[in-house]
């Protein structure tokens, strides 16, 4: 291969360069008094400058709103008013010649321009802005698309705490302290550690008290960090109905212990370093005993590591996240609970079925069909059965005869309407429209094996969707 054959493949350079710059106390101009240039005071106004306004008519938006606070000039820009030395200039006006001639004078002056919707005009441009306390984090397609700009900061701001400003402030502040008690060469991993610790979700969570107790031992060289153990409720299946919260902290995840009840799309957005650990938790089928489960999440805690349990649904509805979190809190350590919409919701809303509905049912009860260990649950049927009201039922599908019987038994209608979601809410979502006294068979013919909640009561009849067996297709499922 001669030189002539090699092509060098340059990338694009950069059309803007991003920076911070602090105008605090700095003269800043604004041209025009409408709605533009009264964002861009708005904006501006978060980072204390001294912003005088030009072009501004009496009575204006702009005079109205900003009037108080800073200069107003019922004129336009004048060369002699850039001696002040402004450190940028803003012009938001219609008026093309007003427009033109103040870009003229700050070209000429060499002060830095943007002019609103003219990305051809501008020497800078305003980027899309999260703020945090003390974060700031910038996005800009360089005026290109600004409409994109401001739907990539919803994506990143969703995925950002709230307190996150809140966690940069308590480290600022302790700073001193640190550079005090922790050596030169340890420093780094300190933070590092420190940030990824439960002192750091004490601070996120508006614990400070404990954060605080926790920082004060952690500058014990003695005392190592602890970890964290999350229980995180995933949902129903569908990833998009995950929390905010739940999101972070799997992405924040070392090790994540999770059961047959996670969906696989949802497990995608786990951490991709972090460990996955599978621990079953079906009927006939538990890789690990709960008290196994409890034991791992205790040791990996010990060891420093970020645990997260990621269970189905709820972990407090039918999801045995109670004794796991006793089981943490006797080992002398804390948990923290993350919700999850339960299968009942979650299942009902996918299929278009109201829980309660005016006129039809005032009340809903949860129970579940499935107590552990291959056992019934003590549940009182017949109570149940008076009640006439919306009943959903967990870990029905192996006992639907039963919840059947008993229901029947109790005094509720054999035609009352059943509806039962299995998967809900994910791609593979179907719905059985059937009735009390059908819903055994029905569901063998129309091969119904789980997961899956049973929806019993009036509301049942508006179950509607994606993945309906109509009657005629379950009579040819058993065929």
């Amino acid at each position: 291969m001669s030189p002539d054959d090699i092509v060098i493949l340059k990338r694009a350079p950069m059309r803007y360069f991003p920076a911070f710059f602090n105008f605090a106390n700095r003269p800043v101009f604004v041209v025009g008094d409408g709605e533009l240039a009264a964002r861009k005071i708005r904006l501006l106004a978060k980072a204390s400058p001294l912003i005088n306004i030009f072009s501004v008519s009496e009575g204006s938006l702009v005079e109205q709103e900003f009037g108080a606070d800073y200069v107003c000039f019922r004129r336009d820009l004048r060369k002699a008013d850039l001696e002040f030395h402004p450190g940028l200039i803003f012009i938001a006006v219609e008026d093309e010649k007003i427009l033109k001639d103040a870009v003229a004078l700050a070209k000429r002056a060499r002060i830095p321009v943007n002019v609103v919707d003219r990305p051809e005009l501008c020497d800078f441009v305003v980027p899309s802005i999260i703020e945090r306390g003390d974060v700031a984090i910038g996005i800009s397609t360089g005026g290109a698309a600004p409409v994109l700009s401001r739907r990539l900061r919803e994506k990143i701001e969703s995925l950002l705490p709230a307190r996150l400003g809140e966690l940069v402030s308590f480290v600022k502040d302790r700073r001193p302290r640190i550079a005090d008690r922790i050596a030169l060469r340890d420093r780094r991993g300190f933070y590092e550690r420190l940030l990824s610790s439960p002192i750091s979700e004490a601070v996120l969570d508006g614990d400070m008290k404990s954060a605080e107790a926790g920082f004060e031992a952690a500058l014990d060289a003695d005392t190592p960090l602890p970890g964290s153990i999350h229980i995180v409720g995933a949902g129903p299946g569908d990833p998009e109905l995950l929390t905010l919260k739940a999101l972070r902290v799997m992405q924040e995840a070392d090790v994540v212990l999770f059961d047959n009840l996670v969906s696989d799309a949802v497990l995608d957005l786990v951490r991709r370093d972090a460990e996955r650990v599978y621990v079953g938790k079906r009927r006939a089928d538990h890789s690990m005993s709960q008290s196994e489960i409890g034991e791992r999440m205790i040791s990996l805690a010990k060891e420093g590591k970020r645990v997260v349990r990621l269970k189905g649904g709820d972990p407090f509805i039918f999801g045995r996240g109670g004794e796991e979190l006793d089981q943490i809190k006797a080992a002398g350590l804390a948990a923290n609970v993350v919700p999850g919409i339960t299968a009942a919701t979650g299942c009902a809303s996918s299929a278009s079925v109201p829980l309660t509905h005016r006129g039809v049912s005032q009340a809903v009860s949860f129970v579940t069909a499935y107590a552990g260990e291959g056992g019934a649950p003590d549940i009182d049927w017949q109570a149940l059965a008076r009640l006439r009201h919306t009943l959903v039922v967990y870990m029905g599908v192996s006992r639907a005869g039963e919840v059947s019987a008993n229901m029947i038994a109790g005094g509720r209608a054999a035609s009352t309407p059943v509806a039962v979601i299995e998967k809900g809410t994910t791609d593979e979502q179907r719905i059985l429209k059937t009735t009390l006294s059908a819903m055994p068979g029905d569901m063998l013919a129309a091969n119904i094996t789980g997961p899956a909640v049973l929806i019993i009561g009036e509301v049942a009849d508006f179950a509607d969707g994606a993945g309906l067996i109509q009657l005629s297709q379950q009579t040819e499922l058993a065929a």
